[in-house]
């Protein structure tokens, strides 16, 4: 159960497939070679996995912010991002560039450099540590963690800066407006009757419907002053609305002209409508 205990063997895992990696030929045997590499990967996943709780376990509070991951597209968060930027740190120290462009490669190559030069740092204080004292995380080990976690999360940042287009604060921002607005809608529509708290504890299907189309009535009429204000520019509302920025316009246009009891009407009927 001791989690020092557990890098030993994970390490030693990695070690051995390593090993066998540079004693084949690939050329002769390609087959063996892709087995080989698939071995790795899932090697180096579960030696990262255990790192991270070692981490957490003697560094929690000295951890490196990783606040940016919210600037990330969402289809980049999943859960071997980790193992990704340790593959692409490989690839750019040997001097290939696959998903970058040459010149952004050649700038994160030092900080790639760093990193694995840290990971291996990490691999023989962490081995040692594990064959004297698997209990204890003495300062010099501590050092060394808080070291390998800052170096990965710069990289990390650089490398997917360098790789996508990254949020900015304002379209952050823009989104966070966007969440207070359906909370205010579904806020309002219980209050009005329009969804019950049952819908919402059930996550009644319809609902996908209902709150975002709720939603543009509110963030138009009720809230104009919002993510849907038509007086900003569709350069600066959010992406998710400013493709739709003239036909926003329209419906305005439209909602303006309805009585209280029209727009009632018109909003009960939006939540059956399918």
């Amino acid at each position: 159960p001791r989690l020092l205990s557990q890098f030993f063997f994970a390490d030693e895992r990695v070690t051995r497939v390593v090993a066998e990696i540079n004693g084949l030929d690939a050329e002769l045997d390609p087959q063996q070679y892709l087995v080989l590499l698939n071995q790795l990967h899932v090697s180096q996943a579960h030696l990262l996995a255990v790192l991270e709780r070692i981490m957490d376990e003697c560094i929690p509070t000295q951890r490196h912010s990783r606040d940016y991951l919210i600037k990330f597209p969402e289809e980049l968060l999943v859960d071997n991002l980790g193992n990704h930027m340790l593959f692409a740190a490989e690839c750019l120290l040997a001097g290939t560039f696959l998903e970058v462009e040459e010149s952004d490669g050649a700038q994160l190559r030092p900080q790639a450099r760093n990193l694995l030069c840290s990971l291996e740092l990490v691999r023989t204080v962490l081995r040692e540590q594990s064959l004297n004292q698997p209990n204890s995380y003495p300062e010099p080990v501590r050092a060394v963690l808080i070291q390998f976690d800052r170096l990965f999360a710069e990289f990390e940042l650089s490398y997917v800066s360098s790789l996508v287009a990254v949020k900015s604060p304002e379209e952050i921002y823009r989104q966070q407006e966007i969440i207070v607005l359906f909370c205010e809608t579904v806020e309002r529509a219980l209050h009005l009757g329009y969804l019950t708290q049952e819908m919402i504890d059930g996550y009644e299907p319809l609902l996908m419907f209902t709150i975002p189309r709720l939603a543009i009535i509110s963030g138009l009429l009720i809230y104009p002053e919002g993510p849907l204000s038509l007086e900003r520019s569709p350069e600066e509302m959010s992406r998710v609305f400013s493709p739709f920025y003239n036909l926003l316009r329209k419906i305005r246009d439209l909602l303006w002209v309805l009585s209280a009891e029209e727009l009632c009407l018109l909003e009960r009927s939006l939540c059956t409508a399918e």
